[in-house]
């Protein structure tokens, strides 16, 4: 009597988590900070927040479409997209994947919107849009040249030639760029962290501050006050997560000295301005971004048993080479 042979079973799936960023070709740099290229397969599920920041959003997807399970404006009903397109807010988004997502996020000025995307980035403001919705064909030949090329280099190359494409056809960019003074404003907020006060930015350039808050939110999407907001945010959890990974004693996590650092009065309010921008806590985002949350869990389990553990906390939000 003879066995037949088993077949082998197939040998899993690699996981594929790749996230690069590039700088944009040297005549877009006023109007693009960077692109940044993601791609995860057969990673676990995840939900992302996309926190403020001093940039536009807009995404192209390479494969599956971008989930968002929650928008800034709670009044936008959840959605998938090919592509996004999204102006300057207050609030995070939820975005969602089930272990695959791929794509190009450029990060894009508000001073860049009425050159590259053909209106004031108060138009945007607080808002999420299919970028075809505000760029029509152009948008999806974006995509098209992006899912033409086959590596990070072309497809970075695709978006230079797309988004330059859109500086040709203006042969004065100063023509339809913001009034110089919204200009300067803007770029005092950045370069002060987001201190400098409205007031005294109205002073700086030479208008009342209810002429500014105009322009400003027009040109924008937002009033001084707000942007500074933002802008001092944006540099809070960037610094924040750069230095979670260090040990400190007392604080663990600074949050003192960042506070003083970044502006705010004092580390109570650095914690309410997380919880109204970020939707929690410092201590949560940091832990949800560098996943000590899922590891921690995981210890938690082993150490207790698995059958002592299996009504143990529920999957965290955790962060990758997410888009946001």
């Amino acid at each position: 009597m003879t066995s037949a042979a088993m077949p082998l079973p197939e040998p899993a799936p690699v996981p594929v988590d790749e996230a690069l960023r590039a700088r944009p070709a040297p005549a877009l740099r006023p109007y693009v900070a960077w692109y940044s290229g993601y791609r995860q397969r057969g990673v676990a599920p995840m939900v992302h927040r996309g926190l403020p920041s001093p940039y536009l959003t807009l995404i192209l997807t390479l494969d599956e479409p971008l989930t968002l399970a929650a928008h800034p404006d709670p009044r936008q009903p959840p959605g998938s997209y090919r592509t996004l397109l999204g102006g300057l807010h207050t609030g995070p988004a939820l975005i969602t994947h089930a272990g695959r997502q791929s794509g190009v996020q450029i990060a894009l000025s508000p001073l860049g919107a009425r050159v590259l995307l053909g209106l004031p980035a108060g138009e945007l403001a607080e808002l999420d849009f299919t970028a075809e919705e505000v760029l029509g064909g152009w948008a999806a030949e974006g995509r098209e040249r992006l899912l033409s090329a086959t590596d990070w280099p072309g497809r970075f190359a695709a978006v230079d030639q797309w988004l330059g494409g859109r500086l040709g056809q203006r042969s004065d960019q100063r023509a339809v760029e913001p009034a110089p003074e919204v200009v300067q404003a803007w770029q005092l907020l950045l370069a002060g962290g987001g201190q400098p006060s409205a007031a005294a930015l109205a002073d700086r350039i030479g208008w009342s501050g209810r002429h500014l808050a105009d322009r400003f939110r027009t040109e924008i999407g937002l009033t001084p006050k707000a942007a500074a907001r933002v802008i001092r945010f944006d540099r809070a959890r960037r610094l924040l997560s750069a230095r979670a990974g260090q040990p400190r004693a007392g604080d663990g996590l600074g949050l003192a000295a960042l506070a003083a650092h970044c502006g705010y009065f004092d580390q109570a309010h650095l914690a309410r301005e997380f919880r109204a921008l970020a939707g929690c806590a410092p201590s949560r985002w940091v832990a949800e971004e560098t996943g000590t949350a899922a590891k921690r869990v995981a210890e938690e389990r082993a150490a207790l048993g698995s059958e002592t553990s299996k009504a143990g906390p529920g999957r965290p939000v955790q962060a990758g080479a997410t888009p946001g």
